[in-house]
């Protein structure tokens, strides 16, 4: 089935007339986008996020936008049509709620989940690893290969910040070692890992979906859950998480944001053996001194820094 996608744009004092105009039509599953929730989402959320696109900040400005759905069809078309009517009704009365626009596209039921697999293809990364997308076939020639879908979790590969892990971890992991991965995501680094020849992994996210993505992903490669344990929680405040991790980590990689990293730096020690290592990324170029500062504050030797499209990681001991 096709459809139509339809935005309204509005200002804050029109958001409520104009959802009351659509459900009036029958009209109902709104999606309202406002300014004010945006700012809200980034001012509560700060230790998760490094910066956001000026462009996306601009694009926000003053912008009140209602998202709704009919389908492409002649009874669709019908309510498109007395939409059309009603607004500019109400633009005639309500100056105020201007610019009340009406823009539309079309979508097709495959667009929703699968269009943004055609962008995903195998990619080698390092000299040991090539990450397959689960619907591709690839020639692996002699790599280890990572089969992943990561639905809608970040971890594909792509990111500059996981190929780093990546690269780090192929050096690093020669068999038999104990890891723990911090936001994981869909899984990739704590499964590489596993891959490479690491005994075990323990992996956790502050999303719940990623616990079944990352079992999901694991069971594609052939590790089982007595290999592999994925929970969810927050790592910073989460007391009953910290306390199943478990101590004796040869590895602890976080691919997350400087200021979790920064948070995580006096913390993490205690779940490591002596001569552990801490292998940190997601960190954007701008925030790299603040991080190694912090770092070497708080007892870490860093032995190397890798860089790679404005993102820097750090292997520490």
């Amino acid at each position: 089935m096709n459809w139509l996608e339809l935005t309204i744009d509005t200002t804050p004092a029109g958001i409520d007339r104009v959802s009351m105009l659509l459900e009036d039509l029958g009209i109902t599953g709104l999606v309202i986008d406002e300014e004010g929730d945006f700012h809200d989402f980034l001012e509560h959320n700060r230790q998760y996020w490094d910066y956001v696109d000026e462009a996306l900040l601009r694009q926000k400005q003053g912008v009140c936008r209602i998202t709704f759905y009919l389908e492409d069809s002649a009874a669709g078309h019908a309510v498109l049509a007395q939409v059309r009517t009603a607004l500019e009704d109400l633009r005639s009365q309500h100056s105020e709620y201007a610019p009340l626009t009406l823009t539309s596209g079309s979508l097709c039921d495959a667009d929703w989940e699968n269009n943004w697999k055609q962008f995903y293809k195998p990619m080698e990364i390092g000299e040991r690893l090539i990450v397959v997308p689960e619907w591709e076939q690839a020639n692996t020639q002699g790599r280890i290969p990572l089969v992943l879908n990561p639905g809608l979790t970040f971890g594909t590969g792509s990111h500059a910040t996981t190929r780093l892990c990546l690269t780090a971890l192929e050096k690093h992991i020669h068999g038999g070692e104990k890891v723990l991965d911090l936001g994981c995501g869909s899984g990739i680094l704590s499964i590489a890992a596993l891959l490479l020849g690491a005994d075990r992994a323990f992996a956790c996210d502050i999303d719940e979906k990623c616990v079944e993505v990352a079992y999901e992903n694991a069971a594609l490669n052939g590790v089982g859950k007595d290999r592999y344990t994925v929970r969810w929680g927050d790592v910073l405040s989460d007391c009953r998480l910290r306390s199943e991790f478990g101590t004796g980590y040869d590895v602890i990689v976080a691919n997350i944001v400087a200021d979790v990293i920064i948070s995580l730096a006096a913390q993490l020690r205690p779940f490591l053996k002596k001569d552990g290592l801490f292998l940190c990324s997601g960190i954007i170029d701008d925030r790299a001194e603040e991080v190694a500062a912090c770092l070497l504050g708080n007892g870490w030797t860093i032995l190397e820094t890798r860089q790679s499209e404005g993102w820097f990681s750090y292997l520490c001991r």
